[in-house]
Formats: C-alpha cells, sequence, structure tokens
C-alpha cells in the first residue's frame, strides 16, 4: 500500500521556500497597524506551521482573517484548490485587480501566479478613520503533483476572481495489464 496517497499533495512546499522573496506591499500609512498581539498571533502561526510542515498539509494561516498581508507584510490572495478524477482547480481571490495585471507561468513542476494590486486614486480632502486595504505586487507559487498536464492548462478571470483549470494526466497505475500464463 502506498502511504503517500493518504497524504495530500503539499501544493504550498516551492511557496514555503520562498516564502522570503515577495515583493513588498506600498500600503496608506493608515493600514493595518502592528499590534503586538497581531504579531504574537503571526509568530504562534508560523511556528506551528513548521511544525507541521513534513505532515504534508500546512495549517490555514489565521493571520488572513486580520489582513490581506502575512506575516512577512506581502500581499498575498487566498486560494482554494479542488480536484476531481480529469482536473485540478485553482481559484484565486483577485479583488481589485485586473486581468491585464495578472501573469501566469509554469516553471519546471511550479505554477507562478503573480502580479500587482495597483492603488489608483486621486482624493482631496479626505479624511481617513481606518484603511484596511493593501496593494502591491503579490506571487503564489504552487508546486504541481506529478500527474497535472501542463500542456492543457486554461485560466479564466471572470468578477475579480482567477480560476485555473489543471486537466490530470491518465494514471497508468490504474490500467491493468493481462499476462498469459503458459504451461512448460
Amino acid at each position: 500500500m502506498k502511504f503517500n496517497k493518504l497524504v495530500p499533495w503539499n501544493w504550498f512546499k516551492k511557496e514555503e521556500e520562498q516564502e522570503r522573496s515577495f515583493l513588498p506591499v506600498r500600503r496608506d500609512e493608515f493600514a493595518w497597524p502592528d499590534w503586538p498581539l497581531a504579531n504574537l498571533h503571526r509568530e504562534i502561526d508560523r511556528i506551528f506551521d513548521e511544525f507541521f510542515r513534513g505532515v504534508g498539509a500546512p495549517l490555514a494561516r489565521w493571520d488572513r482573517l486580520l489582513a490581506p498581508v502575512t506575516q512577512s507584510g506581502w500581499f498575498k490572495p487566498s486560494v482554494e484548490i479542488a480536484a476531481n478524477d480529469k482536473e485540478y482547480t485553482v481559484s484565486v481571490e483577485l479583488p481589485g485587480v485586473t486581468e491585464k495585471d495578472v501573469t501566469l507561468e509554469v516553471v519546471g513542476d511550479t505554477l507562478r501566479i503573480s502580479g500587482e494590486k495597483k492603488q489608483e486614486r486621486e482624493e482631496k480632502g479626505q479624511n481617513y478613520y481606518r484603511s484596511e486595504r493593501a496593494y502591491g505586487a503579490f506571487q503564489r507559487l504552487l508546486t504541481l503533483p506529478e500527474d497535472a498536464n501542463t500542456d492543457g492548462i486554461q485560466a479564466v478571470f471572470k468578477n475579480g476572481v482567477l480560476t485555473v483549470t489543471i486537466p490530470r494526466k491518465a494514471s497508468a497505475e490504474g490500467e491493468a495489464k493481462r499476462i498469459e500464463v503458459k504451461t512448460s
């Protein structure tokens, strides 16, 4: 029995390795404050992520509930990954981003989703009480499973959501070949 089938595929393997390479976010001065309790929460999440990294399914990051910025201060869009027998579906939330500001590339076994959420506003006489909107460059690195067919990848951008469909290669494991038994 192959035990690796029981452990889910770690789509974020490459991203975890390169987490420090994100481009900085440009935010308004009133954006998410650097609260000590939020910093403690992020640090505890980081420790748990490091501890459970080898299990195959990294823990969900609670800091996404606090702000659309990770503990290192980079804009990181939310990703949802689903699969069936024929394909993988990756949905990325990109509110405020236009289709022309998104780049999708396959580099080796990695799907790179990158772009920029631009801050285009002119305000005169505005007095902000609170601003939680983040702007800047983003990048998500998804490690593709071995059965991903990179030649057939398709992407659709609609209503601020990028949906990437990745077809699966036919599994050679499921096919049985009958071998004739001869008498000597």
